[in-house]
């Protein structure tokens, strides 16, 4: 077992801080808004710091699942950031979906510190979270993801190496992009069905048993055709993480137009009032 901080307590990071606990971790916890961190150590036991370089203190691993690029920094830099209160031979575990170049700065400045750095991005939703089955893909050396993967299975159903620092945060990439098609496609068939006169849900039985089958069409559909869209993953977080997507396809020189459209109609859907709104409510714009 071993000694462990955990920054970020949202949606994501709570359930994945809770699993660490209860797989016989200590577990320190950081969160911007420290109310939270008092509820996750009444309901989990461990302890929470007031800055991420108090929880960080003599860590062996430090995990962490916050907002964006700015944040990430925001945690790991500076006189109370967690790289000063790491230990040497420490390993920084990064689970937000940030850019590639943050997570290289970041890759640096840790190892100036004698720290090693993985980007380990994940996907799987809230109820993976929860459920303690989420995808993680991962970027950084070898020996230390090799020490960190024992420590992320307390959560994980699939955790694989792709790469040198900043491949995990790629390969994260490839998974929005792939996400949005599929919502959009997922959006237009059920709307169409519903046009058609077509009941959605026997049109789904029948076409998710072969081909048009997708993750996306068995845990969306339903709340897709009630017209809810409080489950998972938010709009604003899609475009955010779309907008990545689309920066590196620029650097790359890779052709994104479906994700640019999709980008697009997610904000259509912010206009909507929809920011909040789970990545399915892609339908809504169709309805309207």
């Amino acid at each position: 077992m071993a000694k462990l901080a955990f920054l970020g307590l949202g949606v994501m990071g709570y359930p994945m801080a809770g699993h660490l606990m209860a797989a016989g971790h200590e577990v320190t916890v950081y969160n911007r808004t420290t109310s939270k961190a008092r509820d996750w150590v009444a309901q989990h036991g461990g302890d929470y710091a007031q800055t991420p370089r108090a929880a960080a203190q003599d860590a062996e691993f430090v995990m962490a699942c916050v907002g964006n690029d700015d944040d990430l920094r925001g945690v790991c830099l500076g006189d109370d950031g967690a790289l000063a209160g790491m230990p040497d031979g420490s390993v920084f575990v990064d689970h937000t979906t940030v850019s590639a170049k943050v997570t290289r700065e970041l890759y640096a400045a840790a190892g100036d510190a004698g720290i090693s750095f993985i980007d380990a991005p994940i996907s799987g939703g809230q109820a993976g979270a929860e459920n303690g089955v989420l995808s993680v893909m991962c970027g950084g050396d070898a020996d230390a993801y090799g020490r960190a993967e024992p420590i992320i299975a307390a959560y994980a159903r699939i955790c694989r190496r792709i790469g040198d620092s900043g491949a995990g945060q790629m390969t994260k990439m490839c998974n929005q992009i792939a996400i949005a098609g599929l919502v959009q496609g997922l959006s237009e068939a059920l709307n169409f069905a519903d046009k058609a006169g077509l009941d959605g849900r026997a049109v789904v039985e029948v076409i998710s048993q072969g081909a048009a089958g997708s993750w996306q069409m068995e845990n969306r559909f339903e709340t897709m055709i009630e017209d809810q869209f409080e489950h998972g993953f938010a709009v604003d977080w899609m475009r955010k993480d779309l907008g990545i997507c689309l920066d590196t396809a620029d650097e790359t020189g890779a052709s994104l137009p479906v994700t640019a459209l999709v980008d697009q109609f997610y904000k259509d859907v912010q206009a909507m009032g929809g920011g909040r709104w789970d990545t399915s409510s892609l339908i809504k714009r169709l309805r309207s």
